[in-house]
């Protein structure tokens, strides 16, 4: 008898929860009949707090929506040799400049956050990750990339180093390297074993061909550097 009276109860209960709380067909739009009383307050209080924030921050409603339009920014910038003077997506990195809108694919994206070196370039002499540097940032700027390396269709001292020594494996990192170790040598011709090491302590190589590629940039350096 317990054991019925226990049952009839939660039936009663399973019903007057059923009678309040009542969810949408997922495969319809949603019916505000069928709307739970905690659907609609969750509803209305994320659409309350976002209002306020948009308030707070003195943003209109269009502007607000409109602001999911990427703002775009007037850059020049000079690489390989060539002027570029383009728009670009303030959320652009150089690496995506480079790579989507000049078609220089040699620099890579490895990581994509600092990290392998892949993606090294040269900016106003110095070696950076593109991957990291917003393309906005590098207005007014010299840009070199291993595109340029070569004149004439001849290859850098660099280069044709690291083929003697076969510095490339898969070749992934081998733009980034070249780059790292142009850099180098050009502020110092003829670096130690120690000295490249330490220059290219930010260029990773998977295939961990360091030897290989140490010894190729102190070949360079020996016979003659990047001229």
């Amino acid at each position: 008898m317990r054991n019925k009276d226990k049952r009839d109860n939660r039936s009663d209960l399973d019903s007057n929860i059923d009678s309040v709380v009542k969810y949408a067909d997922p495969t319809q739009g949603l019916d505000p009949q069928q709307q739970s009383r905690r659907d609609f307050l969750e509803g209305s209080g994320a659409a309350v707090v976002a209002g306020a924030g948009i308030s707070a921050l003195g943003i209109s409603t269009a502007q607000a929506q409109s602001s999911n339009s990427a703002a775009r920014t007037a850059i020049s910038v000079t690489v390989n040799g060539i002027q570029h003077s383009l728009e670009v997506a303030d959320h652009w990195t150089l690496a995506e400049l480079l790579r989507d809108e000049l078609d220089l694919t040699g620099t890579k994206i490895g990581c994509n956050r600092s990290e392998c070196g892949a993606c090294t370039v040269l900016m106003d002499g110095q070696p950076i990750y593109s991957c990291s540097q917003l393309a906005v940032w590098a207005n007014g700027a010299i840009i070199q990339t291993v595109e340029g390396l070569a004149v004439n269709g001849e290859l850098s001292p660099v280069q044709e180093a690291f083929v003697v020594n076969n510095g490339p494996q898969c070749g992934f990192c081998t733009p980034g390297q070249l780059m790292t170790a142009t850099a180098l040598l050009n502020n110092n011709p003829s670096p130690t074993a120690d000295e490249v090491k330490d220059a290219m302590v930010g260029n990773l190589c998977r295939c961990s061909n360091y030897n290989s590629i140490v010894e190729a940039v102190v070949m360079a350096g020996e016979e003659g550097g990047v001229a």
